[in-house]
């Protein structure tokens, strides 16, 4: 119990002070959100008015609060490229695209690296374990975007299983969604598979060279049930991580692929933004990213518990 209530402290104090960099960040950065808005030829009588209706004419920590206690209840204010559209409308748009594009990757991710790096350990030294090895070296060396652009070339121009800048949102048609999905999520997937495999195998050798493999083995234990249920479980612990951190930054929005396949995702967004000086957006996004990598690592600190009893009697 006290575990939890440490991580939960913990995970709540650093929201508040990512929150506090993010809105202060955004708002010394020089330019004037108004005068962007209404352009260089408006009035400053309409500038100084729309400031007030913004609330830029309010003190810093004035405007924090109010910006805090908006995010709280999902209120990041208005956007200023799309002419006052709400912030939070935009992300929910674009984080199911982004969610479906991570789930689609991640589960590609999971279900090719474990078996790939469980093999590759078990047949150390073997042309299997070297075959294995060239395919994780090669795949590491590839550039996302080249390798979205080899895809886009090949799957979409070449063979039209695709039309390359044809993206359906999944509002309009999930199926369509989903099919135009596949590919920017093999783009994002096969870098991180061959990390998660190199990471898996190089675990599993780690482990298989300590003492309690030797004593299971002693006891007439055959070689799969003591990879599998003694080998494998103390391998995950490090791996885990790594996986985590590879599930914030698929979450977090993949943004040289959307841009190359044309997919309207988080990581699109914040581009868009950032370009056009859309701060409300930029601080939304940036927390979204901020948010989600802090409770996929604050799952990971509850999963330790279950894998390695250790972590409870700390």
């Amino acid at each position: 119990m006290k575990y939890m209530l440490k991580k939960i402290t913990t995970l709540i104090i650093t929201l508040l002070l990512v929150s506090v960099v993010t809105f202060v960040a955004f708002s010394v950065i020089p330019g004037d959100p108004a005068l962007a808005k209404l352009g260089t030829y408006a009035t400053p009588e309409r500038v100084e008015a729309l400031r007030e209706e913004m609330g830029l004419n309010k003190s810093l920590p004035e405007r924090y609060v109010d910006w805090l206690s908006g995010a709280v209840h999902g209120d990041f204010g208005e956007s200023y490229q799309y002419a006052g559209v709400p912030v939070s409308e935009l992300i929910n748009q674009r984080l199911q695209v982004t969610a479906i594009l991570a789930v689609m990757s991640f589960i590609i991710i999971l279900v090719i690296s474990i078996p790939m790096g469980i093999v590759s350990a078990r047949k150390e030294g073997t042309w299997i374990d070297v075959f294995i090895n060239l395919f994780t070296q090669v795949t590491m060396a590839i550039p996302a975007f080249f390798l979205g652009m080899v895809l886009t070339y090949f799957f979409g121009l070449t063979l039209k299983f695709f039309q390359p800048g044809k993206f359906v949102m999944p509002q309009e048609n999930l199926g369509a969604c989903i099919r135009y999905l596949i590919f920017p999520a093999i783009a994002i997937a096969i870098p991180k598979i061959a990390m998660v495999v190199k990471f898996l195998r190089n675990s599993v050798l780690s482990e298989v060279k300590k003492d309690y493999v030797r004593t299971a083995y002693s006891k007439g234990n055959r070689t799969k049930k003591v990879l599998y249920i003694h080998v494998f479980q103390n391998a995950l612990i490090p791996v885990i991580t790594f996986i985590a951190m590879v599930a914030a930054e698929i979450l977090a929005g993949s943004i040289v692929v959307e841009q190359v396949f044309s997919v309207t995702g988080m990581g699109r967004l914040l581009v868009t933004a950032i370009s056009n000086r859309d701060y409300p957006i930029v601080q939304a996004v940036v927390l979204y990213i901020t948010v989600i990598v802090i409770i996929i690592n604050f799952i990971v600190d509850i999963l330790y518990q279950f894998v390695d009893p250790r972590v409870r009697t700390e």
